[in-house]
């Protein structure tokens, strides 16, 4: 039997050119900064699941925090080791036992990631096995509602919003509901949610802001 010749497809995830933050990154950020004055962790330390380039990593050390993280990426690995040598930024996934590798942390962050997750509830899992007790977790995903939907409708975007064509694109489209049963799930409670970019009806994404609930 002939062998075959076509590439084999990986699932390394996104590629990056770059160590530069992304779009989404330009009203997310704002959005976390007032965040992170309201929760006030008492240690200064953060876990980047789905880190990227780095970008947002660098961000947190810039900010005052310790920074550890993995993104399942190798161009954006090695971007990451490039662009910001001095964070422990590796190879590695929401699939992984994280938790054992790097341990605790009192904040969990992970922008745009949960999308792209073929099994959510295995990420809900590692986020709150990354959690310390009472510990926070700021994730991000594009904004789902029925206005929003309506209106990709009426102007006739939903075959490139929901396109099918982006290699390792998005999988999942979360609304404020289906994220919180996501979490709960998880033991995690969903105590704040925000909408940003656009007005909220209409948002480009939601930030949830969840607690790890006692044991």
């Amino acid at each position: 039997m002939k062998e075959s010749t076509t590439p084999a497809v990986t699932i390394t995830g996104y590629h990056y050119d770059s160590a530069m933050c992304g779009c989404a990154h330009v009203y997310l950020l704002p959005t976390i900064q007032r965040e992170l004055a309201r929760i006030a962790p008492a240690q200064k330390r953060v876990f980047d699941l789905g880190c990227g380039n780095g970008s947002v990593a660098n961000w947190f050390k810039e900010q005052g925090f310790d920074v550890k993280g993995v993104d399942p990426s190798e161009s954006g690995i090695a971007q990451a080791r490039e662009s910001f040598p001095d964070i422990d930024l590796r190879s590695g996934s929401a699939y992984d036992p994280l938790v054992d590798i790097f341990g605790e942390f009192p904040l969990v962050v992970s922008l745009e990631v949960v999308e792209h997750v073929y099994a959510p509830r295995r990420f809900a899992k590692c986020v709150s096995d990354l959690l310390l007790p009472q510990g926070y977790a700021l994730v991000s995903t594009p904004y789902h509602g029925y206005l929003k939907n309506v209106a990709l409708a009426v102007s006739g975007k939903m075959d490139s919003h929901f396109t099918a064509l982006w290699d390792h694109g998005h999988i999942k489209f979360w609304s404020r509901r289906t994220i919180t049963q996501l979490f709960h799930e998880a033991g995690l409670e969903v105590e704040r949610i925000h909408r940003v970019g656009r007005i909220p009806a209409l948002a480009k994404t939601m930030l949830v802001v969840a607690r790890k609930l006692p044991q």
